[in-house]
């Protein structure tokens, strides 16, 4: 039986970050409704695993209060939530990414939300931190998905959604006994393509192996994500939305195409063309960037409708696979010692 409280998992990978992984877990620590335990998940890196469990071991051994663990499964960020969602004790499991930093009252507002029992799972609100202070003028805010962040055309304050966007969300742990893990061969996985959406494809499965089940975003859990400047350039803008194409293409060979393009048809034929009016007219009005986020839009709909394509195409022929069986037997995770 699990305790009550939120075990909150973020999944590391690199020591580039090992300021970002500091900040993330101080902004967990100053949270007005303590965490029960956070969860540092070492995606095979044995050199940043060791020096992070020396960060946080006081004399007696790990802290109760952060646990550092060995991604138990293949490398990649599913696996390595699952690993979390394994070693979780609490009865909320919370997930942030490693370069972001939460508001005081992130955990708060989801636990408000789970006090109606049908509610299975809550996202929040993430907020770009762009590496060069401010927004590129080409980039267009209903594309802000390409750098993990929340992005126009969501619904306001608290809403039903068909899914949570994995590095700002939480799930009641038993959503996992019901419908399983996150997919391994969809999301991120080391320096590979910028795939994603395997949270997609897991909200999709919890709400068919339970009906009745609500998902909800309440935009008042926030987290700023910082946005680096690679990121910041049109070329990452192309290869991940070509990359968002063919991580599409996987989900609708899980779930089926009905339920996997159910959000993105309202998407495309109503937020992106209102968007491009947008870029229109303030090109024609002289505001700096107009004409540039309009072809974004165009550019950004059409390389992930090729990456869709191919990735169908790919799929059909049997060159795509991944797993979305049930996450490891839940355990208290030995961490290997540093």
């Amino acid at each position: 039986m699990s305790d009550r409280g939120f075990s909150v998992v973020i999944c590391v990978y690199t020591e580039d970050r090992w300021e970002d992984i500091l900040a993330a877990v101080d902004s967990v620590r100053d949270q007005s409704q303590p965490a029960r335990e956070i969860l540092l998940v070492v995606d095979h890196n044995e050199r940043l695993r060791a020096r992070l469990s020396a960060r946080f071991t006081d004399g007696a051994g790990q802290t109760e209060e952060v646990r550092v663990l060995a991604n138990a499964g293949p490398r990649g960020l599913s696996s390595g939530r699952n690993t979390g969602i394994a070693a979780a004790r609490g009865e909320f499991v919370a997930f942030l990414d490693d370069d972001a930093v939460a508001e005081r009252d992130w955990l708060r507002y989801f636990a408000e939300a789970y006090d109606d029992p049908r509610v299975m799972a809550v996202g929040g609100r993430t907020v770009p931190a762009w590496a060069s202070g401010r927004r590129p003028d080409w980039f267009p805010e209903e594309f802000d998905w390409v750098v993990g962040c929340t992005y126009r055309g969501l619904p306001p304050g608290r809403a039903r959604v068909r899914n949570v966007l994995g590095g700002n969300a939480s799930f009641r742990r038993t959503a996992f006994d019901a419908a399983g893990g996150f997919a391994t061969g969809i999301g991120r996985d080391g320096d590979r393509r910028p795939l994603g959406c395997e949270e997609t494809e897991l909200c999709i499965r919890l709400s068919q192996a339970l009906p009745d089940t609500v998902l909800l975003i309440d935009d008042r859990s926030v987290i700023h994500h910082k946005v680096p400047s690679t990121r910041e350039r049109f070329g990452y803008f192309r290869t991940r939305t070509y990359a968002e194409g063919l991580s599409k293409a996987l989900v609708s060979r899980s779930v089926g195409a009905s339920k996997g393009l159910e959000a993105e048809r309202r998407y495309i034929t109503r937020v992106l063309p209102a968007g491009v009016v947008r870029g229109l007219r303030d090109a024609l009005l002289g505001r700096p960037g107009g004409a540039g986020r309009a072809g974004a839009i165009v550019t950004g709909v059409t390389t992930a409708a090729v990456g869709y394509v191919r990735g169908a195409l790919r799929a059909r022929e049997g060159g795509a696979t991944f797993s979305s069986g049930p996450i490891p037997h839940r355990r208290d995770a030995p961490e290997v010692a540093a």
